[in-house]
């Protein structure tokens, strides 16, 4: 079964930084896209950072775009999303995903889904 557990979520201030990772279990990275996601409250879920094995090619959103790196530890099956410069806009929860057949980072590609963690960045 594909699990994905994410943590490292909590609470910042502005300016801040954040590391989330997710353990991953299930699956090899080098046969799935995988990605970070997150929703606001009262807000659609977007991608935030998406990373493609087939294509050997990662994608940022525009507003993390230079504030945030995704990377991945083969031998520790975890994906992580490093973040800096946080802003309160940031606030979220942060999700990983993972889909064997996604090809970019809309959120309705990926069938496999962690459970979230809560990102909040104070003013």
């Amino acid at each position: 079964d594909v699990q994905l557990q994410a943590s490292g979520g909590g609470l910042v201030q502005a300016g801040g930084s954040l590391r989330l990772s997710c353990a991953a279990s299930g699956f090899t990275f080098d046969d799935n896209a995988i990605g970070w996601f997150r929703q606001a409250p009262g807000k659609e879920r977007e991608g935030v950072s998406c990373f493609n094995s087939f294509t050997n090619t990662t994608y940022y959103a525009d507003f993390v775009t230079g504030r945030a790196t995704i990377s991945r530890d083969n031998a520790k099956n975890t994906v992580y999303l490093q973040m800096i410069s946080l802003r309160p806009e940031d606030t979220a929860v942060y999700y990983c995903a993972t889909d064997p057949f996604a090809v970019s980072c809309r959120p309705d590609l990926y069938e496999y889904w962690g459970q979230g963690t809560l990102v909040t960045v104070s003013s």
